[in-house]
């Protein structure tokens, strides 16, 4: 293990988006590492697992409903990491308007709506929030406008909480993850035409995984970054940069 195993012991996180993919990786590192985590997503029951070291409890949350997010946070007596990787994408749906909005509305509105919500539980605490960007946060995509703009919007956002929540000695940062293997790279992953253009240009040579993903969160959440605030950290094998 590269970090302490107690590294969050006592602390309580919430991951929005946490019960598939890049979420559910992060959520069961924050346990391992000794954390209370509740792991919230659209449509999943309430249930609590013990992890070595920790705990993972599942709790319905739509960010994109504000009723949702009060309920949620009605319940938590305290926060200390916050991590918001609830998203959607719509690939070759989002040149239509309505699509744009839905694509905008839960993964750019709803981190803000989360990240209001948490602030208060936050500054008692001195906690943290990472959000979630995107290589597309630096460069476009043709056929996802939406969630290009979103996660463009989640790089400015992010700078932007950086600053406002300092005052509450919040620190406020995001990942970019790169081509990451989940059940929703699946097809990119089965399809050779699209799967080696992505492999040639990452200079690491092959997908990541969300426990690389998970390794970043975990030391923009620890102490080791106290003083890290306002950042975009690429953890995508180099593609940015090839």
């Amino acid at each position: 293990m590269t970090f302490h195993p107690n590294l969050f012991a006592g602390k309580v996180a919430l991951v929005t988006g946490g019960t598939q993919g890049i979420g559910a990786g992060i959520a069961h590192h924050l346990a391992r590492l000794g954390a209370r985590v509740i792991a919230a997503g659209i449509n999943v029951e309430s249930s609590v697992r013990e992890v070595d070291g920790g705990s993972i409890e599942t709790r319905h949350l739509d960010v994109a409903d504000q009723g949702s997010v009060d309920a949620l946070f009605a319940d938590l007596g305290s926060l200390d990491l916050l991590v918001n990787c609830a998203g959607i994408i719509k690939r070759g749906e989002e040149h239509q308007v309505d699509v744009f909005q839905q694509v905008i509305e839960v993964n750019l509105t709803g981190t803000m709506r989360v990240c209001t919500a948490a602030r208060p539980l936050l500054a008692k605490s001195k906690g943290c929030i990472v959000n979630t960007a995107s290589m597309l946060t630096f460069f476009g995509g043709g056929l996802v406008p939406g969630y290009s703009a979103s996660k463009g919007g989640i790089g400015q956002l992010t700078k932007s909480l950086a600053i406002a929540y300092a005052s509450d000695d919040i620190r406020v940062n995001a990942i970019a993850p790169g081509w990451i293997a989940t059940p929703m790279t699946a097809a990119l992953q089965n399809d050779p035409a699209r799967n080696s253009p992505i492999l040639a240009r990452t200079p690491l040579g092959r997908w990541g995984t969300p426990d690389d993903v998970a390794s970043g969160v975990v030391f923009l959440c620890s102490g080791a970054a106290g003083f890290v605030t306002g950042i975009t950290l690429p953890i995508d094998g180099g593609y940015m940069v090839s």
